[in-house]
């Protein structure tokens, strides 16, 4: 070892003895620092990430490390010292490793001297340390490869520019390999080995975070096959060439042989190995989360995951087929022989590719690829198929993946969020699959459910209703084997044991008015108790077998896991307006990205409330933008919420519109909202619009002079109206918000929680605007930059934080308690007219089954924006980031996820959507931290230098004896 570290000095004091390690370094630093600032432009993507430094490493590696290797042993055979070193007491292989330990050496200077812009970045923004130290592993690794090869070659010459460009293309050719821009030539298998043997694309897979120990045995490999091979070289230079070393020479060679043999064999081993990895990313984004692999743990049925991929598809494709491979492997891995997880390829398979077309409907799709020679369509598939039993789910292209626009106009194409989509695709078939049969049978207790009915003053349309409930529940009963017991209780009967307090103590069950025109009261209600579950069946107007049947059975859905919950989704129709001209105008809003993204894990069913009942399968209600309400319809809200269930009112007062005058974006305040209805349960959403400087940015229409002329452009601004909620302005204790790295909250109002109202009940605020926010009446969003320079608004009032969004959960007092009814008839105008007759209601009518007063249980959540899951107002924010789209429409899934109690997959969408955003600053902040880096890097520099030059002056002379 001794004879290594002499060896490692000698060559360390010989790159510090001249301008060349401090060439190197500055070099490094200086092209470093431009590619992370200048052409990644950092602060433009605004993300607290590092991957902009790491992102050309292997070629800058290439030249760096080409340079300071092509003079090695070049040097020593040109200058004739070789020889010497050939003839001291030290190994050749020991020469060697002592060269590579100090390039080493000064490679892992240079990128420590980067490591301000990683604390910078720290503390910019919330910065996960795991790929940063993977991305220094992985350029470690790369680099000692490139070392390798470096030394081998200046060991063929004396020339060291000859050394260089060979170096050079030689590391080129191995970056190259594995790069799509070649791969996509060649179909599977031979894209696959190429992406492994490619330098670039095993260093992309550490960069992120996880350390695989096929990269690290493939790195180590190959600079052992070119230090071995370097040692060879170096020991023929020893070689007489007579019969006397012929067995020596023949020794040498087959070793050497062997040993790079061997080493490439070691990586044909341990490619199958797959899960020796780990993953450094904080949120474990690259690892099968607990959650999934409970999932396949409890599965009853054999599972299929296929992938229909096509070997020859899209160049932008083409490499993320590897990322699903090893992620469906994990899948087959954790199923424990329950899972089939397998990647084909439908086109050499007629029979697979007929099924695919016939039985699932899986069509290839056409892609248009251009290259340098001609455009072509190429008809590709990629689509993955789960299939559990009966049920089957096929994601397509469009649900895999997303595409980010980059500044320059190409597109960044990957997976979404891979595990999210298969997991919850899995869990849609697996819960699908099952009946309320076998949710009984699987039950440890039985289901007690009791018919509470006071037969003697039922109003008489209801009279056969008992005998029909206890129909049904009867023929569940016999099928259950004895998993569901039923039973008849009258709560008028001082024998029964139960008394009227008792069910509304315990249920808030509280009995019917008979009649508007009459004291009577009567109950028939239901109630479904599943261990600690329980769920009230209030009657309906459909009370036949079939719709009694259909109400026990989704109360035992909703009580039970393993069934699909249903979101009941109220949008505004969508009805066509006429403009200045009388042209009719299709609305701008849009809502299919919120139905299809809670489609992905629920059954999401458009619901009309005019009849003011909401549809009893629904386990949620979410309102979204209500507008233009009658008052069935608020009554048909307020009365789910009564009898226990979960709104989500996205309860936004102003709506994005066309100004017919101005033919440019307007708001439009909204009429017949829920803002009095929410009020009265203790939630205020104000009339007025929180602005914020903390917000995102728009692409907005500027008016500007020209040669005094004015002009309209395009430009992105910030936008006060997007009102950017980020970590520091959410609820640290709510799990809706729990992983979200910021929420765009686009025109919306202050919700404010009542105090006295909501006393005896737990309340939060979900999201809080910043400090330097301000409220707005006027619906002008057009800014103004010649009166406003700075923000392009007038800040009006005091600037503070306002709360957007609230949750709720207690006891709430029905909006229609002491009110008319909604059903009455309305009165005549002629004040001589008669009175209209009162008809006989026919069924349950609304009137008579008024709750007034919700269970404990009951949740309402207020987010005082609907626009912010508007699909035109997201398809805006996506054009400038497509992250912010997608935090919307996962806080609008977090807060369904909340509202069913079904958070199982609430870690894994937010571990493939968090995006680190950077902390709102200035243009003359991102300034100083830009310049100060280089500040940095600068004294950096200096001070290396002067160590070293500090430490050549202090050593002491060799005694000469």
């Amino acid at each position: 070892m001794r004879q290594i570290l002499s060896v490692t000095r000698k060559e360390l004091d010989s790159y510090f003895g001249s301008p060349m390690a401090l060439i190197f370094l500055g070099t490094f630093l200086a092209v470093t620092l431009f590619t992370f600032f200048w052409v990644e432009t950092f602060f433009a993507r605004g993300i607290a990430d590092i991957r902009p430094l790491f992102k050309w490493m292997p070629l800058l590696l290439i030249f760096l490390v080409a340079a300071l290797t092509m003079r090695q042993w070049s040097e020593e055979q040109r200058s004739g010292t070789l020889e010497m070193l050939l003839t001291l007491p030290v190994k050749p292989w020991q020469l060697v490793v002592g060269k590579f330990l100090a390039v080493m050496t000064l490679v892992a200077l240079a990128l420590i001297l980067t490591l301000p812009i990683a604390i910078s970045v720290s503390i910019l923004g919330p910065l996960d340390w795991g790929p940063v130290i993977g991305g220094y592993v992985a350029a470690l690794l790369l680099a000692g490869a490139y070392t390798a090869i470096g030394l081998f070659i200046s060991s063929l010459t004396d020339n060291q520019i000859v050394a260089l460009i060979s170096t050079g293309l030689l590391g080129g050719l191995f970056y190259l390999v594995g790069t799509p821009a070649l791969s996509n030539y060649f179909g599977n298998p031979v894209s696959d080995i190429m992406h492994g043997l490619g330098t670039g694309s095993r260093f992309e897979s550490i960069q992120r975070g996880v350390i695989d120990l096929r990269d690290l045995v493939y790195y180590l490999s190959l600079a052992a096959i070119f230090l071995v091979l370097n040692m060879l070289t170096l020991d023929r230079k020893r070689w007489s060439h007579g019969p006397r070393t012929l067995a020596y020479r023949r020794q040498a060679s087959l070793f050497s042989a062997l040993a790079a043999v061997n080493l490439l064999l070691v990586n044909v081993w341990v490619s199958p190995l797959h899960g020796l990895r780990v993953d450094l990313t904080q949120q474990q984004q690259y690892s099968l989360s607990q959650t999934t692999k409970d999932m396949l743990a409890n599965l009853q049925e054999p599972l299929l995951i296929r992938g229909y991929i096509s070997e020859k598809s899209h160049p932008l494709l083409n490499p993320l087929r590897p990322q699903i491979e090893d992620l469906l492997r994990e899948y087959a891995i954790a199923g424990n022989g329950k899972v089939t997880a397998e990647v084909i390829d439908p086109v050499t398979d007629p029979d697979l590719e007929a099924e695919a077309n016939q039985t699932y409907g899986i069509k290839p799709f056409p892609f248009q690829v251009n290259d340098r020679y001609e455009a072509s369509v190429i008809n590709s598939y990629f689509d993955i198929l789960v299939r559990y039993g009966d049920q089957d789910v096929v994601l397509n292209f469009r649900d895999l993946i997303e595409i980010q626009p980059n500044r320059d106009g190409t597109i960044d194409v990957h997976l979404r969020n891979l595990e999210y989509d298969l997991t919850s695709a899995i869990k849609k078939v697996v819960f699908g699959f099952q009946s309320v049969e076998s949710v009984l049978g699987a039950l440890s207790q039985p289901v007690e459910f009791t018919l509470f009915v006071t037969p003697d003053t039922l109003p008489e349309q209801l009279k056969d209703a008992p005998q029909t409930i206890q129909t049904v529940a009867q023929k569940i009963a016999d099928q259950s084997n004895g998993k569901f017991v039923f039973n008849t209780v009258n709560p008028n009967d001082p024998n029964s044991g139960v008394k009227p307090q008792d069910l509304y103590d315990n249920y808030g069950i509280q009995p019917f008015m008979a009649s508007i025109f009459s004291n009577d009261t009567y109950y028939l209600h239901m109630l479904v108790k599943n261990g600690s579950q329980q769920q009230v069946i209030y009657p309906t107007n459909d009370m036949s077998e079939a719709g009694v049947r259909t109400e026990i059975e989704n109360a035992l859905k909703r009580s039970s896991t393993g069934f699909l919950k249903v979101v009941g989704l109220w949008t505004p129709p969508a009805t066509p307006t006429q403009d200045m001209f009388g042209q009719q105008r299709q609305p701008l809003n849009g809502w299919q990205n919120i139905h299809d993204q809670l489609s992905q894990e629920y059954t999401v069913q458009d619901v009309d409330l005019s009849s003011g009942q909401a549809p009893a399968n629904i386990d949620t209600l979410f309102v979204i933008l209500p507008q233009n309400l009658t008052d069935k319809e608020r009554f048909a809200i307020d009365q789910f919420l009564m009898r226990g269930g979960t709104v989500i009112a996205a309860a936004g007062n102003y709506t994005v519109d066309v100004d017919p005058m101005a033919q440019g974006l307007t708001l439009r305040p909204l009429d017949g909202t829920l803002r009095d209805m929410l009020n009265s349960y203790g939630v205020d959403v104000q009339q007025s619009i929180v602005m914020d400087d903390q917000n995102q940015p728009f692409p907005a229409t500027v008016s500007r002079n020209v040669g005094g002329m004015p002009v309209q452009e395009i430009r992105a601004v910030n936008f006060p109206f997007f009102v950017d909620v980020r970590q520091d302005g959410m609820a640290k204790d709510q799990s809706i918000v729990g992983g979200l790295p910021a929420v765009t909250m686009n025109f919306v109002s202050p919700v404010v929680l009542d105090a006295t109202k909501n006393e005896g009940r737990t309340s939060a605020v979900l999201l809080n605007s910043s400090s330097a926010s301000w409220l707005r009446t006027d619906p002008t969003i057009q800014p103004d930059f010649q009166t406003y320079p700075e923000r392009g608004f007038a800040v009006e009032g005091e600037q503070k934080s306002y709360p957007l969004a609230a949750v709720i959960q207690g006891s709430f007092t029905s909006y229609f308690k002491d009110k008319p009814s909604p059903f009455a008839e309305t009165p005549a105008t002629d004040p001589n007219a008669p009175a209209p007759t009162p008809t006989p209601a026919t069924g349950p009518a609304p009137d008579a089954t008024v709750l007034t007063e919700s269970p404990p249980t009951a949740r309402l959540i207020v987010i005082g924006s609907g626009e912010f899951v508007d699909d035109f107002v997201l398809q805006l924010s996506s054009q400038l980031s497509q992250d912010q789209m997608l935090s919307n429409l996962q806080f609008a899934q977090n807060t369904v996820d909340y509202a069913v109690e079904d958070t199982e997959l609430l870690n894994i969408r937010a571990r493939g959507t968090f995006t680190r955003l950077l902390n709102p600053i200035d243009e003359s902040q991102r300034a100083t931290w830009e310049y100060g880096n280089y500040i940095v890097a600068l004294l950096a520099l200096l001070l290396t230098a002067g160590l070293w030059y500090i430490r050549r002056r202090n050593e002491q002379p060799m005694k000469l004896v």
